[in-house]
Protein backbone atom coordinates (compact mmCIF):
# COMPACT_ATOMS: atom_id res chain seq x y z
CA UNK A 1 0.00 0.00 0.00
CA UNK A 2 2.64 2.14 -0.88
CA UNK A 3 0.35 4.36 -2.82
CA UNK A 4 -2.12 5.13 0.33
CA UNK A 5 -1.31 8.43 1.49
CA UNK A 6 -2.77 10.50 4.42
CA UNK A 7 -2.05 13.18 6.42
CA UNK A 8 -3.16 12.81 10.36
CA UNK A 9 -4.63 15.90 11.51
CA UNK A 10 -3.80 17.01 15.11
CA UNK A 11 -2.40 13.93 15.67
CA UNK A 12 -0.73 15.03 19.32
CA UNK A 13 -3.83 17.25 19.89
CA UNK A 14 -6.54 14.97 19.24
CA UNK A 15 -4.59 12.30 21.23
CA UNK A 16 -2.99 14.31 23.99
CA UNK A 17 -6.93 14.96 24.92
CA UNK A 18 -7.12 11.22 25.82
CA UNK A 19 -5.23 11.21 28.60
CA UNK A 20 -3.31 7.96 27.53
CA UNK A 21 -2.87 5.35 30.00
CA UNK A 22 -1.36 1.56 30.15
CA UNK A 23 -4.07 -0.84 30.57
CA UNK A 24 -6.97 0.97 29.67
CA UNK A 25 -9.33 0.12 27.10
CA UNK A 26 -9.36 2.84 23.45
CA UNK A 27 -11.24 2.83 20.19
CA UNK A 28 -10.29 4.85 17.06
CA UNK A 29 -13.85 5.08 15.00
CA UNK A 30 -11.84 6.23 11.84
CA UNK A 31 -8.61 3.95 11.55
CA UNK A 32 -7.41 5.81 8.60
CA UNK A 33 -3.86 5.79 7.52
CA UNK A 34 -3.14 4.65 11.32
CA UNK A 35 -1.24 7.72 12.58
CA UNK A 36 -3.80 8.62 15.62
CA UNK A 37 -3.50 5.06 16.51
CA UNK A 38 0.13 4.43 16.01
CA UNK A 39 0.06 7.67 18.89
CA UNK A 40 -2.28 6.05 21.25
CA UNK A 41 -0.62 2.62 20.92
CA UNK A 42 3.01 3.84 21.75
CA UNK A 43 1.09 5.16 25.15
CA UNK A 44 -1.21 2.28 26.40
CA UNK A 45 1.49 -0.75 25.31
CA UNK A 46 2.21 -2.69 26.54
CA UNK A 47 -1.32 -3.70 28.64
CA UNK A 48 -3.78 -1.37 26.50
CA UNK A 49 -5.77 -2.11 23.88
CA UNK A 50 -7.21 -0.35 21.10
CA UNK A 51 -9.99 -1.60 18.80
CA UNK A 52 -10.08 0.52 15.54
CA UNK A 53 -12.59 0.74 12.88
CA UNK A 54 -12.93 1.17 9.20
CA UNK A 55 -15.26 0.59 6.48
CA UNK A 56 -12.28 1.31 3.97
CA UNK A 57 -10.00 -1.63 3.07
CA UNK A 58 -7.33 0.60 1.51
CA UNK A 59 -7.24 2.54 4.53
CA UNK A 60 -7.35 -1.00 6.65
CA UNK A 61 -4.50 -2.50 4.41
CA UNK A 62 -2.24 0.36 4.93
CA UNK A 63 -2.64 0.49 8.59
CA UNK A 64 -2.13 -2.90 9.21
CA UNK A 65 0.63 -3.08 7.41
CA UNK A 66 1.90 0.28 9.54
CA UNK A 67 0.90 -1.09 12.67
CA UNK A 68 1.66 -4.64 12.67
CA UNK A 69 4.04 -4.79 15.68
CA UNK A 70 1.46 -4.00 17.68
CA UNK A 71 -0.11 -7.29 19.36
CA UNK A 72 -2.82 -5.28 21.97
CA UNK A 73 -4.85 -3.86 18.62
CA UNK A 74 -8.16 -4.91 16.93
CA UNK A 75 -8.96 -3.81 13.82
CA UNK A 76 -12.61 -4.14 12.21
CA UNK A 77 -13.60 -3.81 9.01
CA UNK A 78 -17.56 -2.20 10.14
CA UNK A 79 -18.67 0.89 10.60
CA UNK A 80 -18.33 2.98 13.76
CA UNK A 81 -22.02 2.88 13.67
CA UNK A 82 -21.88 -0.44 14.65
CA UNK A 83 -19.71 0.13 17.77
CA UNK A 84 -22.38 -0.86 20.14
CA UNK A 85 -22.65 -4.34 18.65
CA UNK A 86 -18.95 -5.18 17.70
CA UNK A 87 -17.57 -4.31 21.52
CA UNK A 88 -20.23 -6.72 22.31
CA UNK A 89 -19.00 -9.33 20.49
CA UNK A 90 -15.04 -8.45 21.41
CA UNK A 91 -16.50 -8.66 25.15
CA UNK A 92 -15.28 -5.29 25.83
CA UNK A 93 -18.61 -3.53 28.22
CA UNK A 94 -17.03 -0.66 28.87
CA UNK A 95 -14.37 2.27 27.30
CA UNK A 96 -12.44 2.78 30.25
CA UNK A 97 -10.00 5.00 28.56
CA UNK A 98 -11.38 6.70 25.46
CA UNK A 99 -12.59 7.01 21.79
CA UNK A 100 -11.34 9.30 19.27
CA UNK A 101 -13.34 10.31 15.89
CA UNK A 102 -11.75 11.62 13.10
CA UNK A 103 -14.59 12.69 10.91
CA UNK A 104 -15.13 12.94 7.06
CA UNK A 105 -12.90 11.99 4.38
CA UNK A 106 -9.48 10.95 3.85
CA UNK A 107 -6.88 12.37 1.80
CA UNK A 108 -6.85 9.03 0.12
CA UNK A 109 -10.15 8.72 -0.93
CA UNK A 110 -10.33 12.69 -1.66
CA UNK A 111 -7.57 12.07 -4.28
CA UNK A 112 -7.92 8.51 -5.49
CA UNK A 113 -9.15 9.62 -9.09
CA UNK A 114 -11.94 6.14 -9.34
CA UNK A 115 -13.31 7.21 -5.86
CA UNK A 116 -15.62 9.73 -7.45
CA UNK A 117 -15.20 12.56 -4.79
CA UNK A 118 -12.51 15.09 -7.08
CA UNK A 119 -14.39 17.23 -9.35
CA UNK A 120 -11.47 17.83 -10.83
CA UNK A 121 -10.72 14.53 -11.97
CA UNK A 122 -12.62 12.39 -14.71
CA UNK A 123 -14.36 9.51 -12.60
CA UNK A 124 -17.60 7.95 -11.95
CA UNK A 125 -20.09 9.45 -9.46
CA UNK A 126 -19.27 7.21 -6.56
CA UNK A 127 -18.15 9.07 -3.22
CA UNK A 128 -18.55 5.51 -1.20
CA UNK A 129 -16.61 5.48 1.99
CA UNK A 130 -17.64 1.71 1.86
CA UNK A 131 -17.09 0.51 -1.49
CA UNK A 132 -19.75 -2.83 -0.56
CA UNK A 133 -22.66 -0.54 -0.44
CA UNK A 134 -24.64 -0.53 -3.20
CA UNK A 135 -25.70 3.28 -3.00
CA UNK A 136 -23.77 5.88 -4.27
CA UNK A 137 -23.81 9.53 -6.09
CA UNK A 138 -24.57 8.14 -9.33
CA UNK A 139 -27.96 7.31 -7.75
CA UNK A 140 -28.25 10.52 -5.51
CA UNK A 141 -27.58 13.10 -8.64
CA UNK A 142 -29.70 10.41 -11.46
CA UNK A 143 -32.83 9.14 -9.10
CA UNK A 144 -33.32 11.93 -6.88
CA UNK A 145 -36.31 14.45 -7.53
CA UNK A 146 -35.54 18.01 -8.35
CA UNK A 147 -36.71 18.87 -4.70
CA UNK A 148 -34.70 16.46 -3.13
CA UNK A 149 -31.80 17.41 -4.64
CA UNK A 150 -32.68 21.28 -3.82
CA UNK A 151 -32.64 19.76 -0.23
CA UNK A 152 -29.66 18.42 0.02
CA UNK A 153 -27.49 21.02 -1.60
CA UNK A 154 -29.00 23.65 0.58
CA UNK A 155 -28.83 21.74 3.92
CA UNK A 156 -25.57 19.67 3.34
CA UNK A 157 -23.64 21.73 1.04
CA UNK A 158 -25.39 25.42 2.01
CA UNK A 159 -25.30 26.23 -1.47
CA UNK A 160 -26.83 29.58 -2.59
CA UNK A 161 -27.59 28.18 -5.60
CA UNK A 162 -29.12 25.15 -5.38
CA UNK A 163 -32.23 25.35 -6.92
CA UNK A 164 -30.68 26.53 -9.94
CA UNK A 165 -28.18 23.35 -9.96
CA UNK A 166 -31.15 21.03 -9.28
CA UNK A 167 -33.30 22.32 -12.29
CA UNK A 168 -30.12 21.92 -14.41
CA UNK A 169 -29.12 18.32 -13.33
CA UNK A 170 -32.73 17.58 -14.08
CA UNK A 171 -33.07 18.97 -17.50
CA UNK A 172 -29.33 17.08 -18.46
CA UNK A 173 -30.44 13.56 -17.18
CA UNK A 174 -33.89 13.38 -18.61
CA UNK A 175 -31.11 13.38 -21.97
CA UNK A 176 -28.81 10.42 -20.96
CA UNK A 177 -27.75 9.63 -17.52
CA UNK A 178 -24.99 11.76 -15.71
CA UNK A 179 -22.10 9.50 -15.22
CA UNK A 180 -18.70 10.63 -14.09
CA UNK A 181 -17.61 13.79 -11.63
CA UNK A 182 -16.73 16.14 -14.67
CA UNK A 183 -19.94 15.94 -16.10
CA UNK A 184 -21.81 16.94 -12.98
CA UNK A 185 -18.91 19.60 -12.50
CA UNK A 186 -19.91 21.25 -15.95
CA UNK A 187 -23.55 21.27 -15.34
CA UNK A 188 -22.71 23.18 -12.42
CA UNK A 189 -20.56 25.32 -13.25
CA UNK A 190 -23.08 26.39 -16.17
CA UNK A 191 -25.82 26.95 -13.68
CA UNK A 192 -23.84 29.28 -11.63
CA UNK A 193 -23.25 32.70 -11.91
CA UNK A 194 -20.28 34.03 -12.58
CA UNK A 195 -19.20 35.40 -9.14
CA UNK A 196 -15.63 36.56 -7.27
CA UNK A 197 -14.54 33.48 -5.40
CA UNK A 198 -11.63 31.41 -4.55
CA UNK A 199 -14.09 27.98 -3.87
CA UNK A 200 -14.97 26.24 -7.18
CA UNK A 201 -18.79 26.52 -8.24
CA UNK A 202 -18.78 22.53 -7.31
CA UNK A 203 -17.26 22.33 -4.13
CA UNK A 204 -20.44 22.86 -1.68
CA UNK A 205 -22.31 20.45 -3.99
CA UNK A 206 -19.88 17.91 -4.05
CA UNK A 207 -19.35 17.89 -0.13
CA UNK A 208 -23.26 17.66 0.03
CA UNK A 209 -23.68 14.89 -2.55
CA UNK A 210 -21.04 13.42 -0.16
CA UNK A 211 -22.95 13.41 3.07
CA UNK A 212 -25.95 12.34 1.61
CA UNK A 213 -24.33 9.05 -0.02
CA UNK A 214 -22.51 8.29 2.88
CA UNK A 215 -24.95 9.03 5.93
CA UNK A 216 -22.55 11.48 7.51
CA UNK A 217 -24.21 13.84 9.56
CA UNK A 218 -26.65 11.30 11.02
CA UNK A 219 -24.32 8.72 11.67
CA UNK A 220 -22.01 11.07 13.68
CA UNK A 221 -25.11 12.36 16.13
CA UNK A 222 -26.46 8.39 16.73
CA UNK A 223 -22.62 7.65 17.35
CA UNK A 224 -22.34 10.01 19.43
CA UNK A 225 -25.28 9.29 21.86
CA UNK A 226 -24.63 5.70 21.63
CA UNK A 227 -21.08 5.72 22.24
CA UNK A 228 -21.98 7.49 26.12
CA UNK A 229 -23.34 4.24 27.05
CA UNK A 230 -20.15 2.64 26.57
CA UNK A 231 -18.14 4.97 28.60
CA UNK A 232 -16.78 4.37 31.49
CA UNK A 233 -16.41 6.81 34.19
CA UNK A 234 -13.61 9.18 33.50
CA UNK A 235 -13.17 8.38 29.86
CA UNK A 236 -12.27 10.78 26.98
CA UNK A 237 -14.38 11.56 23.67
CA UNK A 238 -12.19 13.87 21.51
CA UNK A 239 -13.92 14.35 18.17
CA UNK A 240 -12.13 16.10 14.92
CA UNK A 241 -14.63 17.93 12.04
CA UNK A 242 -13.72 19.23 9.21
CA UNK A 243 -17.11 21.71 8.20
CA UNK A 244 -19.51 23.68 10.18
CA UNK A 245 -22.15 21.09 10.12
CA UNK A 246 -20.05 17.97 11.13
CA UNK A 247 -18.92 20.82 14.01
CA UNK A 248 -22.18 21.87 14.81
CA UNK A 249 -23.62 18.25 15.45
CA UNK A 250 -20.70 17.43 17.80
CA UNK A 251 -21.32 20.80 19.90
CA UNK A 252 -25.05 20.37 20.23
CA UNK A 253 -24.27 16.57 21.29
CA UNK A 254 -21.86 17.60 23.76
CA UNK A 255 -23.62 20.48 24.87
CA UNK A 256 -27.26 18.80 25.64
CA UNK A 257 -25.52 16.16 27.82
CA UNK A 258 -23.20 18.60 30.19
CA UNK A 259 -26.16 20.58 30.74
CA UNK A 260 -27.53 20.45 33.95
CA UNK A 261 -31.45 20.75 33.52
CA UNK A 262 -33.60 20.43 29.87
CA UNK A 263 -36.97 21.34 31.99
CA UNK A 264 -39.52 23.59 30.91
CA UNK A 265 -39.18 26.99 32.11
CA UNK A 266 -42.46 26.97 33.86
CA UNK A 267 -41.17 23.46 35.90
CA UNK A 268 -41.52 23.69 39.11
CA UNK A 269 -39.00 21.00 40.25
CA UNK A 270 -36.21 19.87 37.91
CA UNK A 271 -36.34 15.98 37.43
CA UNK A 272 -33.19 16.00 35.17
CA UNK A 273 -30.63 13.41 35.51
CA UNK A 274 -27.65 14.22 36.35
CA UNK A 275 -25.60 15.50 33.07
CA UNK A 276 -23.48 13.14 31.42
CA UNK A 277 -20.57 14.85 30.03
CA UNK A 278 -18.02 17.67 31.21
CA UNK A 279 -17.19 19.52 28.43
CA UNK A 280 -12.92 20.02 28.19
CA UNK A 281 -12.52 22.81 25.93
CA UNK A 282 -15.88 25.04 25.28
CA UNK A 283 -14.09 26.47 22.56
CA UNK A 284 -12.44 24.34 19.31
CA UNK A 285 -8.79 23.45 19.54
CA UNK A 286 -7.63 24.44 15.50
CA UNK A 287 -4.48 23.16 13.90
CA UNK A 288 -1.57 24.98 14.83
CA UNK A 289 -0.04 27.23 11.61
CA UNK A 290 2.86 25.16 11.41
CA UNK A 291 0.69 22.33 10.50
CA UNK A 292 -1.65 24.30 8.23
CA UNK A 293 1.55 25.04 6.23
CA UNK A 294 2.37 21.35 5.80
CA UNK A 295 -1.30 20.24 5.08
CA UNK A 296 -3.83 23.22 3.63
CA UNK A 297 -6.40 20.94 4.30
CA UNK A 298 -6.38 20.92 8.15
CA UNK A 299 -6.89 24.91 8.28
CA UNK A 300 -11.00 23.64 8.74
CA UNK A 301 -10.73 21.08 11.39
CA UNK A 302 -12.16 21.70 15.22
CA UNK A 303 -11.14 19.16 17.89
CA UNK A 304 -14.01 19.33 20.76
CA UNK A 305 -13.28 17.32 24.17
CA UNK A 306 -15.47 16.17 26.44
CA UNK A 307 -15.03 13.95 29.92
CA UNK A 308 -17.57 11.05 31.33
CA UNK A 309 -18.45 12.29 34.37
CA UNK A 310 -21.56 9.71 35.11
CA UNK A 311 -20.63 6.68 37.62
Amino acid sequence: MSDFKHYTVMKNEAVDALNCKDGLIYVDCTLGGGGHSELILQRISPNGRLIAFDIDQDAIDAATERLHDYKNLTIVKDSYTNIKSVLKNLGIEKITGGILFDLGASYHQLTKQERGFSFSKEAPLDMRFNMDSDFSAYDVVNKYSENDLVKIFSEYGEERFSKRIAKAIVEKRKLQPIKTTTELSEIIVNATPRIKTSIHPATRVFQAIRIEVNHELQNVKNTLNDVLDLLDFGAIISVISFHSLEDRVVKQVFKYHSTRCHCERNQMICTCPPPILELVNKKPIMASEQEIKENPPSRSAKLRIAKCIRR
